[in-house]
């Protein structure tokens, strides 16, 4: 059986030069890629996974530690993630964090114990420094992560995320453009160097940049991105504490979904006497009642960047890159203009 070794003999060249063709790599001459391609037709090849060890050392298998793993949003990225790295002919294994431990020394861990050749980081702290990155000796691509609050030269880390602080902005800016100017948040947390204190600086600018005084007594910290429970309870607080804001700025669609029930449950409808808006864009808020107002992730663009990034890190060493994406509003039925 014609392998991948007798494509490259015969047509002069490496056998990464005809993995990169296989793959379709853009970095690869319109010649050479008819050569290799002419010869996988004459030679009758079949493209197989086992094919891919004779370029590589030992494994195939990259990594994807997950920590979150009730976060809906990274449900969509890890089922993006998972395709396309399994249709590159590599294997994905999946590995669920507790929040509480340390990413990057259980990936250190899983690199040696299971021979990594890759590891994609999906969630976690924003505040790496070069000692611990250092734990790290094979390829890897953080996702939803940036380098806010680290010590991290570009060159040193690649990266897949959207501008959380961005965002946030953009999500107060549709509530004031809608005339509303007493606007509470609902937060993880205001100071944990992650993406709830991104998103809550984004919360701060935009409403210094409207000259919208800032006020404390608007900002309840839920402690949690999905228990429902504590995300109700920190809307009742809210509530109780000063019943006024005319709207909420909720950091997490699953946030926006718990305050909507905490804010109908004490009597308060939703856009009439409260207008929400969140961040994310899952499918589930689609269905809430009535249909919620968020700034969507582009999942499948972010997903596919995670895998194509790692791949071409794993594949050609040292190419770091930081990627950026921007949300995308998906209006809906949760919020409306008042009376300026």
């Amino acid at each position: 059986m014609t392998n991948i070794k007798d494509i490259a003999f015969h047509c002069g060249v490496a056998i990464s030069t005809v993995s990169r063709v296989l793959n379709n790599h853009p970095d690869v001459s319109e010649d050479t890629r008819e050569k290799v391609l002419r010869a996988v037709n004459e030679l009758h090849y079949i493209p197989n996974t086992s094919a891919r060890n004779l370029v590589r050392t030992s494994s195939d298998t990259i990594a994807l530690l997950v920590k979150g793993v009730n976060n809906p949003f990274f449900a969509k990225l890890i089922k993006v993630i998972d395709r396309e790295i399994t249709r590159q002919g590599y294997t994905l294994e999946l590995h669920h964090m507790d929040t509480s431990e340390d990413e990057l020394r259980i990936g250190a861990q899983l690199t040696n114990e299971r021979k990594l050749i890759g590891i994609l980081f999906l969630g976690g702290r924003f505040n790496y420094s070069p000692e611990e990155i250092a734990l790290i000796n094979v390829p890897s691509v953080f996702c939803t992560y940036t380098n806010t609050f680290g010590t991290l030269d570009a060159g040193a880390y690649s990266s897949v995320a959207i501008d959380d602080k961005q965002a946030a902005r953009d999500a107060v800016d549709t509530l004031v453009s809608l005339g509303h100017k007493k606007i509470a948040i609902l937060t993880d947390n205001d100071c944990d160097n992650s993406i709830s204190e991104l998103r809550f600086q984004g919360y701060k600018d935009a409403l210094g940049k409207h000259g919208i005084p800032f006020d404390p007594n608007l900002v309840a910290c839920t402690g949690t991105f999905s228990d429902m429970h504590a995300i109700y309870q920190a809307t009742s607080s809210l509530i109780a504490r000063d019943s006024s804001f005319t709207a909420i700025f909720a950091i997490a669609d699953l946030m926006a979904i718990a305050a909507i029930k905490s804010l109908s449950d004490h009597g308060k409808k939703v856009p009439e006497d409260c207008s929400v808006v969140a961040i994310d864009g899952l499918d589930l808020s689609e269905y809430t009642l009535p249909t919620l107002t968020t700034l969507v992730q582009p999942a499948e663009d972010m997903g596919l960047a995670c895998a194509k990034t790692i791949i071409e890190l794993i594949e050609h060493p040292g190419r770091n890159r930081q990627f950026t994406f921007e949300t995308l509003l998906r209006p809906g039925g949760s919020v409306r203009r008042i009376d300026k």
